[in-house]
């Protein structure tokens, strides 16, 4: 009997074992991966998000004390991923995987980009590791911020924010990339092949103030195919109408804007009387 009943018990142990390992609770912290395109790459920021609950977050007394260095988040220590090269707040910071670590301030905020990415907490911090460092100026919110909250804001081609948020602090850190000589290093040598880019060259000649003279003459290679109409038009008064050439934008526009109502296509007719517009301010 004795040993029936040590049976009875192992295997109810054994039962309520297996049924605990197999619980599943939310994380009091939840993770969150951004991916954010920016420039010709990526940035990937991997972070976890504590809540207020009620707590005083910054400051002296509190759950995450001025002048201590932070994890800038929960459980893991935050990691930032950059695919190229890129500057933040001025300073040079090579393609690769690193550890995003903060020191709050009441008056300023120094942020760290350290070269062990995988770490818990900043319990292993090693400021010897740092890669750099720099201060900005945190900002008071009149909303409270109850979940940690990292996002990317005003993102162009060559510039974009990362700003943190949390309780009523919010910091915005800068940062910039330029593409540009990888760009038209790709786009000369693709100029050398047998199906040439007339279009996304001409585009990008014209947003980023290149040669205008150079983007017309691909506007015009680009009309020697009577489908592309409806679309090049529109792109070739725009070049015109930043040469100056009014009168030629507008004559431009307006073939451009016959097409698309040909088409039944609103935008596009939308878009070249924009242009038309403008050119008669």
């Amino acid at each position: 009997m004795k040993n029936l009943y040590l049976a009875l018990v192992l295997g109810v142990c054994t039962t309520l074992s297996a049924m605990a390992q197999g619980i599943k609770m939310p994380q009091p912290s939840s993770s969150q991966t951004i991916i954010q395109e920016f420039g010709l790459g990526t940035i990937t920021l991997k972070y976890s998000r504590p809540n207020v609950k009620g707590r005083k977050i910054f400051g002296v007394g509190t759950l995450q004390p001025y002048g201590e260095v932070w994890r800038t988040g929960a459980n893991s220590a935050t990691s930032i991923k950059f695919s190229d090269d890129v500057t933040i707040e001025g300073k040079q910071v090579p393609a690769g995987e690193y550890g995003l670590f903060t020191i709050p301030g009441k008056n300023e905020w120094t942020v760290i980009i350290n070269k062990t990415p995988k770490q818990w907490g900043a319990y292993d911090y090693k400021q010897a590791d740092d890669l750099v460092r720099f201060t900005v100026k945190p900002e008071t919110t009149k909303e409270l911020t109850e979940t940690f909250t990292m996002q990317f804001a005003n993102v162009t081609t060559k510039a974009c924010e990362l700003v943190l948020m949390w309780e009523h602090t919010a910091v915005n850190v800068h940062l910039t990339t330029d593409p540009d000589a990888k760009v038209m290093a790709s786009i000369d040598e693709a100029m050398k092949g047998e199906k040439k880019p007339y279009f996304q060259a001409m585009m990008y000649y014209y947003e980023n103030d290149k040669d205008l003279n150079k983007a017309l003459e691909w506007a015009n290679e680009l009309e020697k195919d009577p489908n592309n109409g409806m679309y090049v038009k529109l792109w070739k008064a725009r070049i015109l109408l930043k040469q100056g050439k009014k009168d030629e934008a507008i004559a431009t526009a307006k073939a451009g804007a016959d097409l698309a109502r040909a088409a039944k296509s609103d935008e596009y007719v939308r878009l070249n009387e924009a242009v038309i517009a403008q050119a008669k301010k």
